[in-house]
């Protein structure tokens, strides 16, 4: 006689790559134009995920509610180096083209991402990688990144999760992008004690040089262009500076918990919508 063994709280989730985004200054935008914008934003990423090969991206639209101006997509683990590259590839350009086509009156589109993987309860996606990856994009690191990319006229920065950058980009899983594309740092979040994690700094365009000074303590993050030039005009090649490998820095931000939880890919569940 065959017996089921049913789930047990003590078992552990299935691993799951996670992406997530958010829109820098959503809440400035005119409340007339949230919308279209949001859809520019979410036809942007539809089209970016099937670009880089993570799979059938169709019923997104369908599956979840707009919750503002972020979003947490849930894949297959297996996917969690394509996240990296060439997705955030994929995504720089597309968000330049959009800034070189848009009309003055569209708002423009800046994102903080970030790529984590871990253990998520199966059915609604919950757990601690989720808020994790969910830290990661609002950590001041992050923000101090997006400082950079703005400064030297790009619309992306990105945080992978030490967990991520070993599997992916150490273990040489990336087509173009090296351990000399990233720029270490230590994330940490207001509010959130227990959370102090290392991660990887990306922006598309910009080598790792001219992304630590933001880092340091007491830079002024609203001065104008001055610490470097961006590469031009290729943003799929994020430079060739060697890394140092300077000490992680700590960094503090504030959370917005402001997102969406969709689960993309072949493996595609359904999601509810989360609070």
């Amino acid at each position: 006689m065959n017996s089921v063994l049913l789930p047990d709280a003590d078992d552990v989730p299935p691993e799951h790559a996670l992406l997530v985004v958010d829109m820098k200054d959503y809440s400035q935008i005119p409340e007339a134009k949230m919308a279209p914008t949001r859809a520019d934003l979410d036809d942007i990423l539809s089209t970016v995920f099937a670009h880089s090969g993570v799979g059938d991206v169709a019923r997104l639209d369908r599956a979840v509610k707009d919750r503002g101006d972020g979003a947490i997509y849930v894949l297959p683990a297996r996917h969690a180096a394509r996240l990296v590259d060439p997705l955030l590839s994929h995504l720089a350009q597309a968000l330049a083209r959009r800034e070189q086509t848009r009309l003055a009156s569209s708002p423009p589109i800046r994102l903080r991402a970030s790529v984590h993987v871990g253990p998520l309860e199966s059915s609604a996606h919950r757990g601690d990688a989720a808020n994790d990856a969910c830290r990661y994009v609002d950590s001041n690191a992050v923000r101090r990144a997006m400082t950079a990319a703005l400064d030297h006229g790009l619309y992306l920065a990105a945080a992978v999760s030490d967990t991520v950058f070993g599997r992916t980009v150490r273990a040489d899983r990336t087509k173009t992008l090296g351990v000399h594309h990233f720029q270490q740092a230590t994330a940490l979040v207001d509010g959130k004690a227990g959370f102090e994690e290392t991660c990887w700094l990306h922006v598309p365009g910009l080598v790792p040089a001219l992304i630590s000074p933001y880092l340091t303590a007491g830079h002024d993050t609203t001065s104008p262009t001055g610490a470097g030039t961006a590469l031009q005009p290729d943003v799929t090649d994020a430079g060739t500076g060697e890394q140092e490998g300077p000490a992680p820095v700590r960094q503090k931000g504030k959370a917005s918990g402001k997102a969406r939880l969709v689960q993309v890919g072949r493996d595609y569940v359904t999601a509810p919508e989360q609070s």
